[in-house]
């Protein structure tokens, strides 16, 4: 799977058919060596291509020597930014690309990817577009010129690797399309007649050097940082599926050191960026390889096509890779998943939509970057405006309830009753302060507010001064504020703060101790100490 595979994701990339053979080759052993998955294979991924696409041919035309050049130095920038995370254990700063703007990402990749092929398929040249709208309108205006016989070679292709895979999983389906496809292609003499790869290099790659360039490396900063960490999250979450499974753990920081390596080595022996790949993961674990021996003999016969077989690609036509190329992004279109998470919080499906929406749109760094960018301010939404859930006392249950769910639930004239279900900082105290005064006026015979802080695990300077400015106004009208369930974390704070030589004793064990000692219920059960 893996000869004409990486092949297809060179082509993607921009670059000629032998440099996805040689970056399956050197950054596969160096990963095998340094990293810490027994499984995962390293390789050029789909998504790496895409990447490595949309970054350099900005800069320079594809297939060109400058283009190679450019290319090198992003999978450099990329390696040297991951090696220099996992030096430094800032493997948790990946953390901040959410799942869903991984997933509405990938989406839009498919689609920007299979769209990328159709001109393989028709037989027509497309010209380079900035967005997918572009694309598809340039599609749309050659498509009078579709020539049939590499759309008859490409649909061919397609349905051979589709129908192996459904009836004959463990024969190697791609490798068998596409020799296939290049036997037909020279024994019909298609060869002006059809695009092919053309002739290829024989032999191992020489030691390559990418430009370095100051102003050429500023333009690919953004993308080269896109490219690690997108190559580690696609990495890192195929790692730990596997380990999962197989019971063991993976190290993050000793992933993005590896995969660091792995990209450096790529950069000097003429590969692309790569990473983790699921596809070539899954392949590899269905067929027995259970250390990453089995990526370094892998490797070992990518090394011998490369020394012999080259010459068999020559009349390979770029319709049947363009077909591998579909079936493998085609699996990434997982609209289950997508559903899951619609189905789980809006907030996060509608993240996804913007990822998705905004790749499409604008271009994949862009994508990328205002699906994170939503999803960080949806979370600080969610911190500043938390749930408040006012409680009462239900007899049955022998414990305090959320009114919301428990109508039923007894209340008291003298006192509020409210629990606080998030960390207690800065972005947040002014809203605790505007439910207090929207409930307070309510009450005229208040004359405790209970704060149940058995959901606050932090908070800060600022947080405290407002509960100091609310406990000391409240005072002046009569009134206590009170706290119940508070952790050791926070009453140690409270305590530097000085709370208890301002305002005395606050702090009660559980609220059921502080509405007994109020006297506002009497104790007839002391089981169950309000474990909810």
């Amino acid at each position: 799977m893996l000869v004409p595979q990486s092949m297809a994701y060179a082509l993607l990339a921009g670059l000629p058919p032998i440099y996805g053979l040689y970056a399956s080759t050197v950054p596969a052993v160096i990963y095998a060596l340094f990293g810490t998955s027994r499984h995962m294979p390293v390789g050029p991924p789909a998504l790496m291509a895409l990447l490595t696409l949309a970054s350099v041919s900005r800069l320079a035309e594809p297939r060109t020597e400058e283009y190679v050049g450019y290319v090198l130095l992003l999978a450099l920038m990329a390696g040297v930014i991951q090696l220099g995370m996992g030096l430094l254990r800032m493997g948790f700063l990946t953390n901040f690309v959410s799942h869903p703007v991984l997933s509405g990402f990938i989406y839009a990749s498919a689609i920007i990817i299979a769209l990328s092929q159709v001109e393989h398929f028709l037989g027509i040249e497309v010209p380079a577009a900035h967005s997918t709208p572009e694309t598809v309108a340039a599609i749309f205006e050659k498509a009078g010129s579709t020539d049939w016989l590499p759309l008859s070679v490409g649909l061919l292709s397609l349905a051979a690797i589709v129908l192996l895979g459904r009836f004959a999983p463990r024969l190697p389906g791609p490798l068998i399309a596409v020799a296939a496809a290049t036997l037909a292609v020279y024994l019909l003499s298609l060869g002006d007649r059809v695009g092919i790869v053309g002739e290829v290099p024989r032999g191992l790659p020489d030691l390559s050097m990418p430009t370095l360039d100051f102003e050429v490396a500023r333009a690919l900063l953004p993308a080269a940082l896109i490219v690690a960490f997108v190559g580690f999250i696609e990495s890192i979450s195929v790692a730990k599926a596997i380990a999962a499974r197989e019971r063991y753990k993976i190290d993050s920081n000793a992933e993005l050191r590896a995969l660091g390596l792995s990209n450096v080595g790529a950069a000097f022996f003429s590969g692309f960026p790569v990473a983790g790949s699921f596809s070539r993961t899954a392949v590899q674990y269905q067929s027995g390889g259970r250390t990453q021996m089995a990526s370094i003999l892998t490797a070992l016969m990518v090394v011998l096509t490369l020394l012999a077989l080259t010459p068999l690609f020559y009349y390979l036509p770029d319709a049947a890779l363009a077909a591998v190329i579909v079936v493998a992004v085609y699996k990434l279109l997982d609209l289950r998943e997508a559903r899951h998470i619609f189905r789980v919080r809006g907030s996060d499906g509608l993240t996804l939509l913007i990822t998705f929406s905004a790749t499409l749109l604008f271009g994949v760094e862009q994508g990328i970057l205002a699906g994170a960018a939503f999803s960080l301010l949806a979370f600080l939404r969610r911190t500043a405006y938390p749930e408040i859930t006012e409680l009462g006392y239900v007899e049955e249950e022998d414990a305090f309830l959320g009114l919301r769910s428990h109508p039923e639930a007894k209340t008291f004239p003298e006192a509020l009753i409210l629990r606080f279900d998030a960390r207690l900082y800065f972005a947040n105290i002014p809203f605790l302060e505007e439910c207090l005064i929207s409930l307070i006026p309510d009450r005229p015979r208040l004359k405790y507010v209970i704060l149940d802080c058995r959901g606050i695990n932090d908070v800060d300077v600022t947080a405290i001064e407002g509960l100091e400015n609310l406990a000391a106004e409240y005072r002046a009208r009569g009134i206590r504020l009170l706290f119940t369930h508070v952790k050791k974390q926070i009453r140690d704070r409270l305590e530097r703060a000085g709370w208890e030589e301002r305002f005395g004793n606050t702090d009660y064990p559980t609220t059921r101790d502080a509405v007994h000692d109020l006297g506002l219920l009497e104790e007839r059960r002391v089981h169950n100490p309000e474990a909810r």
